[in-house]
C-alpha cells in the first residue's frame, strides 16, 4: 500500500472540501457548509492517521530530496511552512468547530467567524502543500531512479 500516495490524495480532498465549504457559505447554504466542513475534518483526520502510521509505525525506506541549489532551498521552505502551519492547524481546526457549535446553540456565530478567517487559509495552505510536498518528493525527486521507484 503507497501511503505517501494516500496521503497526497486525502490532502487533495481535504482541499476541494475545503473550497466547496466556503463556496457553500458564500451563497449562505450553512447546512451545506457544515457537512463540507465536517466532511474536510474526516478526511484530514484520517490523513493523520495514515501519515503517523506511515512514519512511526512502518518500517519504511527514507527518501530524501535530490535538488540542488534554489530547487532544493524552495522545496526546504515549502517543507518547513507545511509542517509548522500543520501543527498549528490543529488547535485551529478544534477552536473553529467549538465555536460552531457554540453558534448553533446560541445562533451567535461571531466567534466561529473570527476564528475561520484564521483557520481556513492556514488550512487551505497545509492542504495543498501536503500535495506539493508529495510530488516534490515521490514525482519530481531527482534522487528516485527513473518511474519513481522508491
Amino acid at each position: 500500500m503507497d501511503l505517501p500516495l494516500i496521503d497526497a490524495c486525502l490532502n487533495a480532498t481535504s482541499t476541494v472540501l475545503l473550497l466547496c465549504g466556503l463556496v457553500a457559505i458564500k451563497r449562505g447554504a450553512r447546512k451545506v457548509h457544515e457537512r463540507f466542513m465536517y466532511g474536510a475534518f474526516a478526511v484530514s483526520l484520517a490523513f493523520l492517521a495514515c501519515y503517523s502510521t506511515y512514519h512511526f509505525v512502518l518500517d519504511h525506506p527514507e527518501t530524501k530530496y535530490g535538488a540542488t541549489g534554489a530547487l532544493k532551498t524552495f522545496y526546504l521552505g515549502l517543507l518547513l511552512t507545511h509542517v509548522v502551519l500543520a501543527v498549528v492547524n490543529v488547535p485551529l481546526c478544534v477552536m473553529t468547530f467549538v465555536n460552531a457549535k457554540r453558534g448553533e446553540r446560541t445562533g451567535n456565530f461571531t466567534r466561529h467567524k473570527r476564528w475561520a478567517k484564521v483557520t481556513f487559509p492556514v488550512w487551505l495552505y497545509v492542504s495543498v502543500t501536503g500535495v506539493l510536498v508529495y510530488l516534490f518528493l515521490y514525482v519530481w525527486n531527482p534522487a528516485l531512479p527513473a518511474g519513481g521507484a522508491r
